[in-house]
This record gives C-alpha cells, sequence and structure tokens, in this order.
C-alpha cells in the first residue's frame, strides 16, 4: 500500500512487542504533540508486530494501540541513530 502524505511511520514498543506502522500525523509535526493529543488508542495502519526477539508475529492493515502500553515510539527515521 503506498503511503499517504498525512502519516507518519513509526516504531513502536511496548513491554512485549515492537510495532512498526504508519500513524495520521503529517510529517515533521510534533510525535510528542500527537501522542499528548491522542486518546486511550493510537491508530496505526499496515501495521507489523514482532516480538523483542525481532520475530514478526503478525501483519496487518489497521491495529488500536492502547497508549498506557506504549514505552517508546519514535518515527522510523530515527531508528538506529
Amino acid at each position: 500500500m503506498s503511503r499517504r502524505s498525512d502519516m507518519t511511520t513509526v516504531i513502536i514498543l511496548t513491554s512485549n512487542y515492537k510495532i512498526k506502522g504508519d500513524i495520521g500525523l503529517i510529517p515533521g509535526l510534533r510525535l510528542t504533540d500527537y501522542i499528548s493529543g491522542a486518546r486511550d488508542f493510537i491508530a496505526v495502519v499496515d501495521a507489523e508486530v514482532s516480538d523483542l526477539a525481532g520475530k514478526q508475529l503478525l501483519a496487518c492493515g489497521f491495529i488500536n494501540v492502547h497508549r498506557r502500553n506504549i514505552e517508546v515510539i519514535m518515527p522510523v527515521e530515527d531508528e538506529g541513530r
């Protein structure tokens, strides 16, 4: 699926999972503001969910991630810095 211009690809880490996917944030805007303004769940599209060892568990078009479970979130462009 092609990425829309109003989406940002992020990596989300929880205590058990690594999630990579797109959220409804225009690239260049502050991720902190997006998270602070979000309700209980963050919608992630084109999601890939792996365990912390890197084994892919599932890939799906849409998942909701509860904010309370997010330990780390970062734009994918910052991964490995």
